[in-house]
């Protein structure tokens, strides 16, 4: 158990950090399989149909949709209580501390997305991809900030944590309120009451975590019919988890213990490596300077950039935030390149967005080529703007 919160940010840090090395693996492994011998069982795999039913009621989805909907239900769960926890009492829990991260969060979804609807204004069919360069990828980012050990100051780790977890909560809303289909609305009424109970659960402080998953999986299959996405099921029953129960255990920190690595080492790995194989047979560099995945790049590296440091910049001067102790201004510009890492949420949102296969692979391509120079970009400036490391 976490005896406080900083113990539970450092515990956080270090799984994120790993798991972000291997799905750095996943998705160069995916981009091996599309492109060799094996890619027509890559492809084909992912669209085997499979089918849960129960008596008359059935849900019938290729595998791909199944660890985009269902696998990634369990990450969004997982987010949905690191942003209580980190609101109640981390990083986000007063002004002094989330004022620099909002902000920063705040140009870093906001002037990405105009730097892909500038390059897009000729492309009407490409504008439903705004979102896609928004997005930041915490994992893969504090496993690039990993490699470089303990020369990271916390204060820096938890700035770039914090962005990540205002820019998901982001997400969150863009996807409820720009990417659900048509809504049936006695399937969301049969939510509406899952989620009734889940609160009610809250309220009597029940502190096992067995009657919050089974009304969990109950919400997640009214959602997922009803046409709201399903991963925002997870969401909503995080927030309903108490961090106090009776018996004055936390089970929030429990269930987030319990599932972070489970999510790092296998729900966000198998979801890379699934969505990051895109072939490259034929592939030309007029391809890459195509509106769509030329937007998605240069909103990644070139929006976040004048977003996260712009705004942040903006807010200390205007005496609205301050920068954490230790922290200086080129640490802060090289992480807002490390946000600009947009691996799993921007493709989770590129797949929403688009049902063509063709702009599918040119989001894959416009989020691999920009969060690839934007993590190299981000290393080597923050190598050079931290202290020398100390002789052994």
């Amino acid at each position: 158990m976490f005896t406080s919160a900083a113990e539970a940010l450092r515990d956080f840090l270090k799984q994120e950090s790993a798991g972000g090395i291997v799905l750095i693996a996943a998705a160069a492994l995916a981009l091996v399989a599309a492109n060799s011998i094996a890619a027509g069982a890559y492809f084909n795999g992912l669209q085997v149909p499979v089918v849960l039913s129960v008596g008359g009621f059935a849900i019938d989805k290729p595998l791909l949709l199944w660890i985009n909907d269902g696998l990634m239900a369990v990450f969004f769960f997982l987010v949905g209580l690191e942003v209580k926890r980190e609101v109640v009492e981390g990083q986000l829990s007063n002004w002094n501390k989330a004022s620099l991260p909002l902000f920063a969060a705040i140009g870093g979804m906001a002037a990405p997305a105009l730097v892909f609807l500038a390059l897009n204004a000729g492309s009407p069919e490409n504008v439903a991809g705004w979102a896609i360069p928004a997005a930041t990828d915490i994992a893969f980012a504090l496993g690039i900030l990993s490699l470089l050990g303990p020369r990271v100051p916390v204060a820096l780790k938890a700035l770039l944590l914090a962005i990540a977890v205002i820019d998901d909560i982001g997400a969150i809303t863009i996807i409820a309120l720009f990417y659900s289909g048509t809504i049936d609305t006695g399937m969301l009424a049969g939510g509406v009451l899952a989620l009734a109970g889940l609160v009610v659960l809250n309220r009597f402080r029940v502190g096992s975590s067995i009657p919050y998953v089974i009304l969990t999986l109950v919400l997640w299959v009214f959602v997922l019919k009803s046409g709201v996405h399903a991963t925002l099921a997870g969401v909503a029953a995080a927030m309903t988890i108490p961090m106090v129960g009776r018996d004055g255990s936390d089970p929030l920190e429990r269930m987030e213990h319990a599932l972070h690595p489970w999510v790092a080492f296998l729900v966000i790995p198998i979801f890379g490596f699934a969505n990051a194989g895109v072939s490259l047979t034929g592939l030309e560099p007029a391809d890459l300077l195509a509106p769509l995945p030329l937007g998605i790049a240069l909103g990644l590296l070139i929006g976040k950039q004048i977003g996260i440091f712009g705004f942040a910049y903006a807010a200390v001067k205007l005496k609205l935030a301050s920068l954490p102790e230790n922290v200086g201004w080129r640490q802060v510009h090289a992480v807002s390149l490390l946000a600009a890492i947009g691996f799993t949420m921007s493709l989770f949102i590129g797949n929403l967005a688009f049902a063509d296969p063709s702009q599918v692979d040119a989001v894959k391509l416009g989020v691999l080529s920009g969060s690839l120079v934007a993590a190299l970009a981000g290393y080597f400036l923050l190598r050079a703007s931290l202290p020398k490391a100390s002789p052994a």
